[in-house]
């Protein structure tokens, strides 16, 4: 059972930083990308950030600049570095592996964790 446990949420003053870190667990033969999305109440969920496993970047334009994604393959891990946080960054952050296979003969897959909430105050 493949399972991806976030941590590092929390409350935070504007300007403020936080460090999200998602880890994968379970039966996994590799993950092709891996991702930070976010949903704010009433809204949709959105793509933050991603990173292949060659270490390719994409980052929401919103964020850019101030969100620094990165990761850790042979530790099935994706951090999220997040600097001069603003009240609109506010929102429920999920990790996401992308083409994940839990051994060579299977189909690549998504997952999602359950979130980590992160609240910016004003």
């Amino acid at each position: 059972q493949v399972q991806l446990v976030e941590s590092g949420g929390g409350l935070v003053q504007a300007g403020g930083s936080l460090r999200l870190s998602c880890v994968a667990s379970g039966r996994i033969f590799c993950i092709n990308a891996m991702g930070w999305y976010r949903q704010a109440p009433g809204k949709q969920r959105e793509l933050v950030a991603s990173i292949t496993s060659g270490g390719r970047t994409s980052t929401a334009d919103s964020v850019e600049g101030r969100f620094t994604i990165s990761r850790d393959n042979a530790m099935k891990a994706v951090y999220l570095q997040m600097n001069s946080l603003k009240p609109e960054d506010t929102a429920v952050y999920y990790c996401n592996a992308a083409g994940l296979r839990s051994t060579f003969r299977d189909v690549g897959m998504d997952y999602w964790g359950k979130g980590t909430l992160v609240t910016v105050s004003s």
